[in-house]
């Protein structure tokens, strides 16, 4: 049986069932890329994940390139016609660089990135937009072979909406908070640095308290993009302990894991990870393509702990002020949820539990109750004369 053009309609049935399998299980993409790779005779492919604030480029599940030639790809990535392309594009389209070929083999990414290393073509279409990251699928041809045609481009094109969906569904999958602007502020006023790691060990979030840390380089650095204690056996056992918490036949009921991180003077910070890529946490570009999370403290700082007293006075549980907190920055009863991991009704459990014990009768009046008892940080400006 054929299904297009000279692939059968059982090679491309797997691979669409290979495409969707993907959805709930993202360690399944580097087979997946081979695969679709493999019905459009690529020698190389993947996904990319370009973050568009940060001018970051990232290869996921990446095969048959050049450690070299990805580097390079990446530090000239917001001028090749790739970046260009998927601003513009609607998800899914797909493009081929020999759509006009003058233009490419007159450029300079074309003399400059792909012709040093061997590589004629390349196809791809934009497959996620999130924020301000974008996700894409590509494939590339050496120099041995032709250019994309028609047929190619007709396969790809087939082949998109599928992978666009399964990258959508594995992404609202996510726990979304760790991708909320909401969240980010939050991380943003903890006194713990928060780090998030991908599972090279290389930093793709940092928040404000971490980036002070890393300023004072007392204690900790960032040195080819990685968190590197200026203590040597710190910054052994920090790597050791990042690569153990990435692996994938880590025992899922992990406690975290703490140590050292000590500075010059004898002081420093302690450092506690926590993986964040298992189970509901997985994704295909989240958090922030995040496999570990490293939570850096300095044990002589008080933390900032807003409601802990406003608990105590009214007897609230921890999970009844985790859904305080969390809706004390705007968050929705979903939302809240979705960032806590809890079911929607057990949030609304915890309201009327809450509303009895500070005897208030809806939300409003409770979170009125919780900043009336919170501390005033700033003193009031005065009036200029």
């Amino acid at each position: 049986m054929i299904g297009f053009d000279g692939v059968s309609a059982q090679a491309l049935s797997d691979t669409i069932g290979a495409i969707y399998d993907c959805a709930l299980d993202p360690h399944q993409w580097p087979d997946t890329c081979r695969k679709i790779a493999d019905l459009c005779e690529s020698t190389a492919g993947g996904i990319c994940v370009h973050d568009m604030r940060q001018v970051q480029n990232d290869q996921l599940f990446v095969f048959g390139y050049q450690p070299e030639f990805l580097e390079k790809l990446g530090k000239n990535y917001a001028q090749t016609p790739m970046a260009a392309a998927d601003i513009v594009s609607n998800i899914g389209h797909v493009s081929a660089l020999s759509m006009e070929p003058h233009e490419l083999l007159e450029s300079r990414f074309y003399r400059e990135v792909l012709k040093p290393f061997g590589l004629l073509d390349i196809i791809w279409f934009p497959a996620l937009r999130t924020g301000g990251r974008m996700a894409s699928m590509h494939a590339s041809r050496s120099e041995k072979a032709p250019h994309y045609q028609q047929l190619d481009i007709g396969l790809f094109k087939l082949l998109s909406p599928h992978v666009c969906r399964a990258l959508t569904i594995s992404d609202a999958l996510d726990i979304r908070a760790l991708r909320s602007e909401m969240l980010e502020k939050t991380l943003d006023v903890l006194v713990a640095g928060v780090f998030l790691t991908a599972r090279d060990g290389r930093v793709v979030y940092m928040n404000d308290a971490a980036e002070r840390q890393t300023r004072t380089g007392n204690s900790i650095r960032i040195v080819n993009n990685r968190i590197s204690p200026t203590d040597p056996t710190a910054r052994a056992a920090l790597s050791k302990a990042i690569d153990e918490a990435s692996r994938d036949d880590i025992d899922m009921d992990m406690s975290e894991h703490s140590l050292a991180i000590p500075d010059v003077d004898g002081a420093g910070y302690i450092a506690t990870l926590l993986p964040v890529d298992r189970g509901q946490r997985s994704g295909i570009i989240a958090p922030f393509a995040a496999s570990v999370a490293v939570f850096t403290k300095d044990p002589a700082q008080a933390p900032l702990m807003p409601g802990e007293a406003f608990a105590r006075l009214y007897r609230l549980t921890g999970g009844e002020l985790r859904v305080l907190l969390a809706l004390a920055q705007g968050l929705g009863a979903k939302e809240a949820a979705d960032m806590l991991g809890i079911s929607e009704p057990t949030v609304r459990t915890h309201l009327q539990h809450m509303f009895s014990k500070t005897d208030t009768p809806r939300q409003s009046d409770l979170l009125r109750l919780l900043q009336n008892s919170t501390p005033q940080i700033r003193a009031p400006q005065q009036p200029v004369h």
